[in-house]
C-alpha cells in the first residue's frame, strides 16, 4: 500500500474509532435535500441490482439498498469503517444481501462490467482521480450509473473553515474543483450534475430553533434558483455527480 493510502487508512481508522467527526454533525444536518436526492437516484439506479457503495462510515447507504432488494458490497480502507458497517447490517436484519471488504478503491478487485450502480458519500475527494474514474467505468456494467456525493474545493468561506480544523481532514484529500468534474467526461457518456448548499449554509446556527424545516426549505428553493447562474455553482459546497455509462451502440454526449 502506499505512503498516501496507508495515511488515508490509519485516518479513517483513528476517526471512525473516536467518533471524531461529531463536532461536525452539525453541518450535516442541513443535508436533508442532498440526501433526498442522493437516495432518490440509488433507489433509481440500484433496487434489485449489484450494488459497490465506496466508504462504509456512518453515513453508508449499503442498508438502504440491501432493503431495496440490491446485492451490496461494500469496500473501505478502514478495518473499523468495515467491521461497524457488517454490525450494523447484522443488526438491521439485511447481512444476507451485504459482503463488505477492506479494499482499495483505486485497485478494484472485480471483473469489468460487474455493477449497476456504483456509489459513496465523500470519497471520490481522497482518491487519485485519473485512476478512480477509470476503475469506475471499467467495472460499471454497459446500462450501469455511478453517484457520488462529493464536496467542492472553491467557495472562500468553506474554505477559510477548513484551513482552521486540519484535524478534521487528511492531509491527502482535495475537495473537487470544476477541472476535476469535466474530467469525468473522458470516462462516461454522460455526467450530470446537481449542486448544494450555499444559502442553506445559513441554516446551521439555528438548527435547534422552531422554524428550521421551514427555513431550511425556503434557502434550498433559493439556492435552487442561484444555481441556475452557472458562475455561482462552483460555490456550492457539495455536488451530487451522476455518472452513466452509454447504452450500447451509443456515442458518448
Amino acid at each position: 500500500m502506499s505512503t498516501r493510502l496507508e495515511r488515508e487508512r490509519e485516518f479513517h481508522d483513528r476517526t471512525f474509532a473516536a467518533n471524531a467527526r461529531a463536532p461536525v454533525a452539525k453541518f450535516y444536518e442541513i443535508e436533508r435535500y442532498e440526501q433526498e436526492f442522493y437516495r432518490a437516484l440509488l433507489a433509481r439506479y440500484g433496487a434489485g441490482g449489484e450494488a459497490l457503495e465506496y466508504g462504509c462510515g456512518p453515513a453508508s447507504a449499503a442498508r438502504l439498498l440491501a432493503r431495496a432488494g440490491a446485492s451490496v458490497t461494500g469496500i473501505d480502507l478502514s478495518e473499523v469503517a468495515i467491521e461497524r458497517a457488517a454490525d450494523e447490517a447484522r443488526r438491521e436484519g439485511v447481512a444476507a444481501r451485504c459482503d463488505f471488504r477492506v479494499m482499495n478503491a483505486e485497485r478494484l478487485e472485480f471483473e469489468e462490467s460487474s455493477f449497476d450502480l456504483i456509489c459513496g458519500t465523500g470519497i471520490l475527494h481522497h482518491l487519485d482521480l485519473d485512476v478512480a474514474y477509470p476503475e469506475i467505468a471499467r467495472t460499471l456494467r454497459p446500462t450501469g450509473h455511478a453517484v457520488f456525493v462529493e464536496p467542492l474545493g472553491h467557495n472562500p468561506a468553506i474554505n477559510l473553515y477548513r484551513r482552521r480544523t486540519p484535524e478534521l481532514r487528511t492531509d491527502d484529500e482535495h475537495p473537487l474543483l470544476m477541472g476535476d468534474l469535466e474530467r469525468a467526461r473522458a470516462h462516461f457518456g454522460r455526467v450530470e450534475l446537481r449542486h448544494f448548499h450555499l444559502l442553506t449554509l445559513l441554516a446551521v446556527p439555528v438548527r435547534r430553533m422552531p422554524g428550521f424545516g421551514a427555513l431550511l426549505g425556503a434557502l434550498n428553493a433559493a439556492d435552487r434558483a442561484l444555481f441556475r447562474i452557472r458562475s455561482l455553482r462552483k460555490h456550492a459546497w457539495t455536488v451530487v455527480m451522476t455518472l452513466s455509462m452509454p447504452a450500447p451502440g451509443s456515442p458518448p454526449e
